[in-house]
């Protein structure tokens, strides 16, 4: 049996629903050239923090200050700066790179903090070439004076001023943490980005107990993680506008994970953990497992595959809502019992 791969993202045409999300070494042609011809469908090239641009132009101006109020004549020995390639510049220049490398698609990552950073930088990766652009929110609800709906509000004024802003495809990387997701969900999809991605991961802090510093965790993700972006896009895919992609990212390793993110609803599945514990030749074991699954199931191509058991197509919907809760826990004491 023949089984077509193809699939539509953010209106780009795919030949296949595997995508190399986010990663430190996506932004290297050599790397991109290697996922391009291990299969991948596109490419999303690790995040550009607004923080970082700014943190580089702080050091810059104190270094070049340093002195200057005690020394004041001692400037005139130096050379001006004609220019200064920072953080913005370097990832303009990766992003140029790769798709000078590739022919698939080739989507930029933005995390901005303020309104102004997300519009200008989201202006010139557009500038650069990317063929699509993925915006990530990312932050904590850590004040105890700000309500759900002004963190809501002020995420959904941020969108709308990157989508205002360029032309071409815009998806958002969603956190699951919303007060009422659903709701969020399809007020993001309203104000006319093309995509939502499900889930951003936030990496938690530890604590080290022999310096007493907050020290960063870096874990790559395990299968068992994908339950939560295929249970949500089961409940939003029959609720939102068709034309709203949907992308399952967090946990993906095997082809089955794959199947598991299309049949409940979404255009493509994202890797990153897997592709850095085992190369990106892990693709092609993941593709033959998708086509060997496909195949056995009689499924013939992504677009009959896509949906099939999202919560408008399963016998019983609820399923994917509170009564899993209760499903799971019992579950333990038939078990175990």
């Amino acid at each position: 049996m023949t089984v077509d791969l193809g699939t539509r993202y953010l209106g780009l045409e795919l030949h296949s629903p595997i995508v190399a999300s986010a990663a430190p070494h996506n932004n290297d042609p050599l790397m991109a050239r290697q996922l391009e011809r291990a299969g991948v469908g596109a490419i999303v090239l690790p995040s550009l923090f607004e923080e970082e641009i700014l943190a580089e132009e702080i050091g810059l101006t104190g270094s070049l200050e340093q002195g200057a109020g005690v020394f004041a004549e001692a400037l005139d020995y130096f050379p001006p700066i004609q220019s200064f390639a920072g953080a913005a510049d370097r990832y303009v220049t990766s992003l140029q790179r790769v798709k000078a490398s590739v022919t698939i698609p080739v989507i930029a990552s933005l995390n901005g903090s303020t309104l102004g950073g997300w519009v200008g930088l989201a202006r010139r990766l557009e500038d650069a070439g990317a063929d699509a652009l993925e915006v990530n929110l990312y932050h904590i609800a850590a004040d105890p004076r700000r309500p759900a709906s002004a963190m809501e509000s002020r995420d959904l004024e941020l969108v709308a001023a990157v989508r205002a802003s360029i032309s071409i495809p815009l998806a958002v990387k969603l956190s699951p943490f919303y007060s009422a997701f659903a709701n969020f969900a399809e007020a993001v999809a309203g104000i006319g980005v093309e995509g939502l991605v499900l889930f951003n991961r936030f990496y938690q802090p530890d604590l080290d107990l022999e310096s007493i510093e907050v020290v960063p965790r870096l874990e790559l993700s395990q299968p068992w993680e994908m339950r939560l972006p295929v249970r949500w896009i089961a409940i939003l895919r029959p609720q939102l506008d068709p034309d709203v992609s949907l992308a399952a990212t967090s946990g993906a390793h095997s082809g089955a994970d794959v199947a598991k993110g299309l049949l409940v609803g979404a255009d493509v599945v994202m890797m990153t953990s897997a592709l850095l514990r085992h190369g990106p030749e892990h693709v092609r074991s993941v593709e033959t497992e998708l086509r060997d699954w496909m195949a056995e199931h009689d499924y013939t191509s992504v677009t009959e595959l896509r949906g099939s058991a999202s919560a408008a197509r399963v016998d019983d919907p609820s399923a994917f809502e509170r009564v899993n809760y209760m499903a799971t826990l019992h579950s333990w004491a038939t078990t175990h019992s």
